[in-house]
């Protein structure tokens, strides 16, 4: 028998958790992070308290309250029975949080799969971040634990397109598809009663559409009894957006300026961050990026497939920024931090400043602080080129923002192209993939699929559906 239950990403954008199961085997398709729902009780200094373990999570309903799955540790931080693990592998689409974010919680004796590059993202991550309850993904310290204790390390196993994983009575056959990250994948899954799909993420107006199309290709190849598909912009028709058209619209942006840039995007959207590698270098300009995104260009050009600058590179900047003290002393910064101080393209703000028309700062919001030592000249260029915002949280952010648009006198653009598909592109993705019951997460819209599904599925959060019996 078959069945798959939805514990996350059920009438909400992320945060997907679902439980396939199949004979006596049992995986999890992602285990993400909810964004909603956490900010629904919690926000930046208000969060769930770690010296309780987990109960916080499950009192408020962040996380499902299953058996078998969780830490020892920290079940016995809330007061709860530590218990063997009933999970026999979680399979990450892709290093986004709200896919990845609560793998932090899983027993330790359930292996992670994933992709070569989010690995290599999730490794970059851990070394820029001090050590927190809720990410410690690829290693955790047992709680409560001393500062000398040693981490244990989970039961990591990676792939690429191409490998069959074999996990009991499952197959797993992951497939590159196109995202705003790099190293994502959908999954096909053969189970006893045949394939279940799952697109985690996708895209088809990005920089590598012929992704999804393969995994698109393969999905319909198999037949499938179940599609489970993302719909997080099923609303939204396709408007023409694509990497190419960003990457003209910025490049005409800089090309009529003499004064600084500054742009806003997420680093770990590779295809971006090409993007203004690239202007920087046709505009005789470098790309300055803070020290904290250094150690993700230092873990991802490892990767030759990405094709990402190495932090040598002549076109590339790393900005030094104040801390403690102020004075730039060494014990300021991190033990990993130190390896990029002396660098010889390490730059503090005033030599930014002096250099602001030769210059793109690939600096977000939580950056933009240093705009009071680097000092930008009136009508200097800030491009926003990131999620536009979904919930309250990113509106105060957007709003506050502006205020620091305001405040320095620049002009601000907006160039953006979304990692999610559009609803046209997904109607399609549906329509080739065929599959026999349809059930859409990642959506505050899942009704909207009823056009093209042969049988759709609202699903109810903790129920079990048994794929066998839906025929």
């Amino acid at each position: 028998m078959v069945a798959v239950t939805f514990y996350g990403g059920v009438n909400e954008i992320g945060g997907n958790k679902i439980l396939l199961e199949d004979k006596d085997t049992k995986i999890l398709l992602d285990f993400g992070k909810g964004f909603s729902k956490r900010s629904k009780y919690y926000e930046e200094f208000l969060r769930p308290r770690s010296a309780n373990g987990l109960m916080d999570f499950l009192r408020m309903g962040l996380i499902p309250n299953i058996k078998g799955i969780y830490r020892s540790d920290l079940l016995q931080m809330a007061g709860m029975k530590a218990e063997e693990p009933d999970i026999d592998a979680a399979i990450i689409s892709h290093a986004h949080a709200d896919h990845v974010g609560y793998c932090s919680f899983l027993h330790e004796d359930i292996p992670l799969y994933m992709g070569h590059t989010s690995h290599l993202i999730l490794q970059a991550l851990e070394e820029r971040s001090n050590r927190d309850m809720e990410d410690e993904i690829l290693n955790f310290k047992r709680r409560p634990f001393q500062r000398n204790d040693q981490p244990i390390h989970r039961n990591i196993k990676t792939f690429r397109t191409g490998d069959k994983l074999k996990i009991g009575s499952l197959e797993v056959e992951p497939v590159h598809v196109d995202h705003s990250i790099p190293g994502a994948y959908g999954l096909i899954v053969h189970t006893s009663d045949g394939a279940v799909v799952y697109t985690g993420d996708i895209r088809l107006h990005g920089s590598k559409p012929e992704m999804t199309r393969d995994f698109v290709e393969k999905a319909k190849e198999v037949k499938p009894i179940a599609l489970i598909i993302e719909g997080t912009r099923i609303k939204e028709l396709n408007d023409g957006a694509s990497e190419s058209r960003v990457k003209q619209s910025c490049s005409n942006i800089i090309r009529n300026t003499d004064k600084l840039v500054i742009a806003d995007f997420s680093f770990k959207d590779v295809d971006r961050f090409r993007t203004f590698y690239t202007i920087a270098k046709e505009n005789n300009r470098r790309l300055v990026i803070p020290l904290k995104e250094a150690f993700l260009l230092k873990w991802l050009s490892k990767d030759k497939i990405l094709q990402v600058p190495t932090l040598d590179d002549n076109n590339i900047v790393v900005h030094i920024p104040k801390q403690k003290s102020g004075t730039y002393s060494e014990q300021d910064y991190g033990t990993k931090e130190r390896e990029f101080l002396n660098l010889p393209n390490a730059w503090r703000a005033d030599k930014i400043k002096d250099e602001q028309g030769k210059v793109i700062c690939a600096f977000n919001f939580f950056s933009i602080d240093e705009l009071l030592d680097i000092d930008p000249e009136p009508n200097s260029i800030y491009i926003h080129s990131a999620s536009e915002p979904y919930n309250e949280e990113m509106e105060i952010d957007s709003q506050r923002l502006q205020s620091w648009i305001e405040r320095f006198n620049l002009n601000l653009f907006q160039s953006h192209c979304s990692g999610h598909a559009f609803g046209d592109d997904l109607f399609d993705v549906v329509r080739q993939i065929n599959a026999r019951t349809v059930f859409p997460v990642h959506t505050e819209y899942p009704a909207s699929y009823h056009i093209v599904a042969n049988d759709l599925v609202i699903v109810e959060e903790g129920k079990r559906y048994d794929l066998g019996k839906m025929k």
